[in-house]
């Protein structure tokens, strides 16, 4: 009875012992399990966080490149939910399994939010594109119209220098008397009584016709003209100068003999002069002479 009793109380302890045993390892395998689980929760944390990381970065770069004010503050405010969700996720629980989800889900929503404006963005783009490439052509045919104009400008311009030029008289044959009172050559300059200039103003069919003035200025050897008025002035080259004489004449266009004359009422000194004839507003003639003592 009492082997009987030994045998069963041994039975009992290595039964008692086997159960604590498997009681201890299975303990350590659930540790074990619960540890690998908290690493594993952790790792999808972090890969989680780095994609929303991620995806707030490219909705900056986004926001960067496009002009469109309104595109850019929904992309801004689809930014701030994204940074604020990846705040939240860095305080939430690597074992708040459910949580985690209902971010990994919302971030594929943000995901799909962002292939649309990408989409739209890209239309954009391409639009600006094409404008721009209008945009360069409108403004080279521009640039050619406006070349074509200063083209046909300087043409104009060029064809009225020409017809300018043409229509300007000339004065040819200047002979120049030194006369005595009586209408003879002076020999001396003290008795030169009168200058007389005579010229021809050549045919030019181009010249307009009608009545013209035609002036004379007598320059001295110290290179003032010989005035009697101050005040008998005219234009020439935007101001005004002093002539000696002038004369009217009916210009038709064909050979125009003139005459001009100059009393001599001042004391001349001897030396080289000069005749400049002028009409139109230009310089027709010019011819040296000589008065010797």
């Amino acid at each position: 009875m009492q082997k009987n009793t030994k045998r069963i109380l041994s039975i009992a302890f290595i039964l008692l012992i086997s159960a604590i045993i498997v009681l201890l390892l299975s303990l350590q395998n659930k540790s074990q399990v619960i540890t690998e689980m908290a690493v594993q929760y952790e790792l999808e944390k972090e890969e989680l966080a780095d994609e929303y990381s991620q995806l707030s970065l490219q909705y900056e770069g986004y926001g960067l490149r496009i002009g469109n004010d309104s595109l850019a503050n929904l992309l801004d405010a689809e930014r701030f939910k994204v940074q604020r969700l990846l705040d939240e996720l860095k305080v939430t629980k690597a074992t708040n399994a459910k949580r985690i989800n209902e971010m990994r889900r919302e971030l594929e929503t943000l995901r799909g939010i962002m292939r649309h404006y990408v989409a739209q963005i890209d239309s954009l783009h391409a639009e600006n594109n094409q404008l721009r490439a209008e945009n360069k052509v409108v403004t080279q045919r521009f640039q050619q119209a406006q070349e074509h104009v200063e083209s046909l400008s300087e043409e104009k311009k060029a064809l009225t220098e020409k017809v300018t030029l043409a229509s300007i008289l000339e004065a040819r044959d200047i002979q120049i008397e030194l006369l005595t009172s009586k209408g003879r050559k002076a020999s001396r300059i003290s008795r030169l009584a009168q200058m007389r200039f005579t010229f021809t103003i050549s045919k030019n069919i181009s010249a307009p016709r009608g009545e013209k003035h035609v002036y004379i200025r007598i320059i001295q050897p110290d290179e003032t003209p010989l005035v009697k008025n101050n005040d008998n002035v005219f234009l020439f080259e935007d101001q005004y100068i002093n002539y000696s004489a002038r004369r009217p004449i009916e210009y038709t266009g064909e050979d125009a003999v003139v005459a001009l004359y100059w009393d001599v009422e001042e004391f001349l000194h001897p030396g080289t002069y000069r005749l400049d004839i002028f009409a139109d507003g230009y310089q027709i003639g010019t011819s040296d002479f000589s008065i010797k003592d």
